[in-house]
């Protein structure tokens, strides 16, 4: 009978969040399980490891300030031993249609809203998006990551649509500024900067955000956050969301929470949070996560106020001056 291999061990480097056996038994007793109506108090800052269309109708009416939404995209996928299948498009419209004409009930009415998808699920996620919400905005985030295409473009982009319940919504534009090299720097008759700052890092100048986003990293072995999801969204790139649709204090609702950066970003930035996730291991990584961000709260890519573009500031950037 031949040996069974030895584990594959990870790189020194290789900072990808592990659970132990220990630590697994832990965090599945921190997650919640809802079987009667509850109330805000009940479930804030909690985890619910439930299937989605049993938990929704449970939940409190009017409790969610801002709700970001990362349902599977319309693509066979692999969540930890749960297949989804890829549909005909009509077919994954209903589907998004069943879950989400159960959110506009538990949404404030001044609530903003994000949802998350690729290319090919866009078309579809709009016409069931705009059924309930005021569509505000198509976000495309460039997502620079896997190999390239030998027939077709490199798939590198995602969209987020973007709504509002009402006309009365948040939008905090001065918080969610990006800093970018100045590559033509305009001075004043005195020889000052004008509409930007040095630095000995360079010359920056804080510009307001578009809806084209390339400044996010996508999480790899190396990031702190990275975890073995399939896949896990940015940690930088939920922070937009939630610094320019909320204020502090105010609730953050994910109902596909996966490996738990909507929560834990929401903690980071001092709001209040509820995610649901039917996977008990991916549950138990945000139950780690959320533990590891009481001892650290920074946002690779975020400091001091600011969003840098990609690959200037990491996380480590001093104080303008």
């Amino acid at each position: 009978m031949e040996p069974r291999p030895l584990p594959k061990q990870k790189a020194p480097n290789n900072r990808t969040l592990v659970l132990s056996a220990e630590e697994k038994v832990a965090y599945a007793n921190k997650l919640l399980s809802v079987s009667k109506p509850q109330t805000a108090a009940n479930i804030l800052d909690r985890t619910i490891h439930q299937d989605l269309l049993t938990a929704l109708p449970l939940l409190p009416d009017n409790f969610v300030d801002l709700l970001i939404v990362d349902p599977p995209y319309n693509r066979q996928k692999d969540f930890n031993g749960s297949t989804f299948k890829e549909m005909p498009a009509a077919d994954y419209q209903a589907w998004l249609t069943n879950w989400m004409s159960q959110l506009p009930r538990l949404l404030k009415p001044t609530a903003s809203i994000y949802m998350c998808c690729d290319w090919q699920s866009s078309n579809a996620v709009y016409q069931a998006f705009a059924q309930y919400f005021q569509v505000r905005n198509r976000i495309t985030w460039e997502r620079e990551k896997g190999r390239g295409a030998k027939r077709n473009w490199k798939n590198a982009s995602e969209d987020i649509w973007f709504g509002t319940v009402s006309d009365r919504y948040t939008f905090n534009v001065e918080a969610v500024k990006v800093q970018r090299r100045v590559r033509a720097p305009y001075r004043d008759k005195a020889g000052r900067p004008k509409d930007w700052k040095e630095t000995q890092q360079g010359n920056f100048r804080a510009t307001h955000p578009s809806n084209l986003w390339t400044d996010i990293s996508i999480p790899f072995w190396s990031m702190p956050e990275n975890t073995d999801h399939p896949t896990q969204k940015p940690e930088k790139l939920i922070a937009k969301m939630i610094l320019a649709s909320s204020n502090p204090g105010e609730v953050v609702f994910d109902p596909f929470l996966g490996s738990g950066t909507t929560s834990v970003v929401a903690k980071k930035l001092g709001r209040h949070y509820v995610g649901i996730e039917q996977e008990e291991r991916y549950a138990c990584w945000a139950q780690k996560r959320l533990a590891l961000a009481e001892q650290d709260a920074s946002i690779q890519g975020y400091t001091n106020g600011y969003f840098w573009e990609r690959n200037v500031g990491l996380g480590d950037r001093r104080p303008l001056s």
